[in-house]
């Protein structure tokens, strides 16, 4: 999996995610302490509210951002919207009132809902050798697994001789540091083949996403991690500490449980996609969840809770991290930031539902009540993503054009049949295919 590294240009790149990954896992538990600074014990409501805004940011912002992708070089944008954060992160130290936390949390994550689908867009350019992207989706699923380890222990180990205001300093470090490995590289900047206009740019990667079967199931399959998540992180608090008893220490180590599960998986992935299609590696990942969820109506004590934690996480990083691979090959160069911004507004979506659900039900209805619901919107899910997404689902599609000139560039090599045209090629949805094929459908140019 390592071997990859040898590339210098994904090496800087990869670098530069994880430097940025602990700076911002540094600024998560600086934000808690300075809420708590500022609220006192209303600190949760504002967290939540931080929350919610972070989701709103990348919902609304992502596919915007995206839409002005292509009309700046990657790397240029990719070092400005570093900037940002890092500018942000500055002034946190400096707030006083919980509204200014907000209005700069909002734009923190919108320079994240800008910066995440350009950056993870950008990864199958530079390693467009199939194996290689794949190992990059694992490497990139174990720095987020490891962030959520490494960067509350650093954090720790810092307040012990340093105060929470400083932590956001390490933050700006890592924004900066991630900014200059970035302009140390130089990246591939597919241009769009036709000039488009803004409304055209914000919504092709939703229109590409949502016309195309195998993402319509992820979009699924996106749900039932959500689901499966959502409990994990709202709920894992509550039930070691409030339901078991224990100690913020058995807290942690369940957390870890749930990322070590997803590690494993992780390091897995890359030898099994060698030998089964994603689609049957994400539905197995996700019948883990559906399982996991069922099971936890009946979890008995914390030692039972742990190897439910790490199963959950295993069936979560085997259902998320080929996504990667469906979203490279279902759009063009020139579209995958929109796709890949697509695939974060509806992902988060996903957990904007999710959240409210884990967190509301576990305090009104309890923890086996809540369990349930999360597993019947995961098993909902998981039906629905194996109705839309076909078992068989080849790259290459023989259809037909009937409103192409028989002079169109795309029509090279076509053959007439029947008055129209047919051909066969890897299939995307673009301005040429509007629509997926089927035995009865034609594709024609946009009009």
């Amino acid at each position: 999996m390592l071997k990859i590294l040898e590339n210098r240009t994904y090496r800087h790149l990869f670098l530069a995610q994880v430097i940025a990954l602990i700076g911002t896992g540094l600024a998560t538990v600086a934000l808690g302490l300075l809420a708590y600074d500022l609220a006192g014990n209303e600190a949760g409501a504002v967290l939540g509210t931080a929350l919610a805004i972070k989701m709103i940011a990348y919902v609304g912002v992502a596919p915007v951002a995206a839409a002005f992708a292509d009309r700046l070089p990657r790397r240029t944008m990719l070092v400005c919207l570093d900037l940002v954060r890092a500018s942000v992160a500055l002034l946190l130290p400096f707030v006083t009132e919980i509204w200014q936390v907000y209005v700069l949390i909002f734009v923190l994550q919108s320079a994240s809902a800008g910066f995440t689908p350009t950056f993870q867009a950008t990864i199958p350019d530079v390693l467009p050798d199939e194996k290689e992207y794949t190992r990059a989706l694992s490497l990139s699923r174990l720095a987020y697994d490891l962030e959520s380890v490494v960067s509350p222990m650093l954090a720790a180990a810092l307040l012990t001789v340093i105060s929470f205001h400083n932590l956001f300093a390490g933050t700006v470090v890592g924004f900066l540091v991630s900014a200059a490995l970035v302009v140390s590289v130089v990246l591939p900047s597919p241009k769009p083949a036709e000039k488009r206009g803004v409304y055209d740019r914000t919504t092709r990667g939703m229109r590409i996403y949502l016309a195309t079967p195998r993402l319509r199931g992820l979009l699924a399959l996106n749900l039932a991690v959500a689901a499966a998540s959502a409990m994990v992180i709202v709920n894992t608090v509550v039930i070691v500490q409030g339901i078991y008893g224990l100690d913020q220490s058995s807290t942690a180590i369940a957390l870890a449980a749930f990322g070590g599960g997803s590690m494993i998986a992780a390091f897995a992935l890359p030898k099994l996609l060698d030998n089964i299609p994603d689609r049957n590696a994400m539905f197995a990942g996700a019948t883990i969840l559906v399982i996991g969820l069922i099971a936890g109506t009946i979890v008995a004590n914390y030692w039972v809770l742990l190897p439910l934690w790490f199963a959950l996480g295993f069936g979560y990083s085997l259902t998320q991290t080929p996504s990667g691979r469906l979203l490279r090959r279902s759009a063009h160069a020139e579209d995958r930031p929109a796709i890949f911004a697509a695939q974060f507004a509806l992902s988060h979506a996903c957990w904007l539902i999710t959240y409210p659900v884990a967190g509301w039900f576990g305090a009104k209805a309890g923890m086996p009540a809540t369990f349930s619901i999360l597993a019947v919107i995961a098993t909902a899910a998981v039906i629905l993503a194996s109705r839309v997404w076909p078992s068989a689902d080849p790259e290459e599609h023989e259809h037909e054009h009937n409103n192409l000139d028989a002079e169109h560039p795309h029509l090279e090599g076509a053959h007439l049949h029947n008055g129209v045209y047919k051909h066969s090629h890897t299939y995307v949805i673009d301005s040429h295919h509007t629509r997926w094929p089927s035995s009865v459908m034609r594709d024609d140019a946009a009009q």
